[in-house]
C-alpha cells in the first residue's frame, strides 16, 4: 500500500476593510461586547461585533448619530465579523437635550433598517449626514427628513414621479399627488378631485426656502402614506412611533413650524 501524504491546511486570508459609518444602534452581546449597526459610506448597512463596546471607554463613541471610522475584519465575508472603531464626529452628546433630535435620530435608524444589509446606498449615507449636521434646528430637521423619506422610497424602488402632471404632462403648478399612481397632478387638472388627492408642497419639488406649517404637515402626510403602503405594511409593521414623536417634538419646539401628520 502506498503512503498517503496529507496536504498542509489551506490558509484563508481574513476579510478586512475600513470605511466611514454612522451609528444606527447597538445591541448588547454577552457581558462586555455589543453588536454595532452602522450605515457605512461604501457598504451600506453593516453589522459587526465590538469587543468591550459595553464599557465606559466606548459607550459614548457608539451612540446613535455619531460618525465613526470603522475597520471590519472576519475570516469569511458572510461572517458577522468584528469592528475596531474610532470617533470622527461624536455629535450624539450634543443632541441629548433636544427631544426632536433624539426622536429624529431614532426614526432615521428605523428608516435605514428598511434597506437590505450590505448593499451600498451612497445617496442615503450623504443625505443622512446632511440631516445629522442640521438636526439641531427643528424646522430644518423636519424639512430634511421629509425629503429623506422621498429618497428612501426611491431607493426601495417606490419613488414618486413629481416631474410632470400625470393627466396633462405639464411641469407647471404641480399641486397634488395621486395616491393610486404616486404621480404628480397639476392644480388645474386636480381641482375637481382635490379631496381625493394628496397635497404636494413646493419644497418637495425644489430647494425652495423654509416651508411653513401647512406645507410641512402636507409633506409628512404625503410621504407617510406611501411609506406605510410600500415599506411598512408589507412587512407587517406600522409607521414607527418615533416618527410621530419627532413631529410632536418639532411642534413643541416651534409651534408654528408643523402640525403632526
Amino acid at each position: 500500500m502506498g503512503l498517503i501524504t496529507l496536504g498542509q491546511p489551506r490558509y484563508i486570508k481574513p476579510m478586512q476593510w475600513t470605511d466611514e459609518g454612522i451609528v444606527l444602534g447597538v445591541k448588547r452581546h454577552g457581558e462586555t461586547s455589543v453588536i454595532l449597526e452602522l450605515m457605512t459610506l461604501e457598504r451600506g448597512r453593516h453589522l459587526g461585533l465590538v469587543r468591550g463596546g459595553a464599557g465606559t471607554r466606548l459607550r459614548g463613541v457608539l451612540q446613535p448619530g455619531n460618525l465613526l471610522r470603522a475597520t471590519w475584519r472576519a475570516r469569511l465575508d458572510e461572517h458577522l465579523g468584528h469592528y475596531a472603531v474610532e470617533g470622527l464626529n461624536l455629535r450624539a452628546a450634543g443632541l441629548l437635550g433636544a427631544a426632536h433630535a433624539v426622536h429624529g435620530v431614532t426614526y432615521l435608524a428605523e428608516l435605514c433598517r428598511l434597506l437590505a444589509e450590505r448593499e451600498p446606498h451612497g445617496r442615503v449615507f450623504a443625505a443622512l449626514q446632511a440631516i445629522l449636521d442640521g438636526i439641531d434646528d427643528p424646522p430644518a430637521a423636519a424639512t430634511l427628513i421629509a425629503r429623506f423619506e422621498l429618497k428612501l422610497l426611491a431607493e426601495l424602488g417606490f419613488g414618486l414621479d413629481l416631474t410632470c402632471c400625470a393627466a396633462t404632462g405639464t411641469t407647471a403648478d404641480l399641486a397634488y399627488v395621486s395616491p393610486r399612481s404616486g404621480r404628480a397632478v397639476s392644480r388645474a387638472a386636480g381641482h375637481d378631485y382635490r379631496d381625493k388627492l394628496l397635497r404636494l408642497p413646493d419644497f418637495l419639488q425644489s430647494d425652495a426656502g423654509a416651508p411653513g406649517a401647512a406645507d410641512l404637515s402636507d409633506a409628512f402626510a404625503l410621504t407617510g402614506f406611501f411609506l406605510e403602503r410600500h415599506a411598512f405594511a408589507p412587512r407587517g409593521m406600522a409607521l414607527p412611533a418615533a416618527r410621530a414623536r419627532f413631529l410632536a417634538a418639532v411642534m413643541r419646539a416651534r409651534p408654528q413650524a408643523v402640525a403632526p401628520a
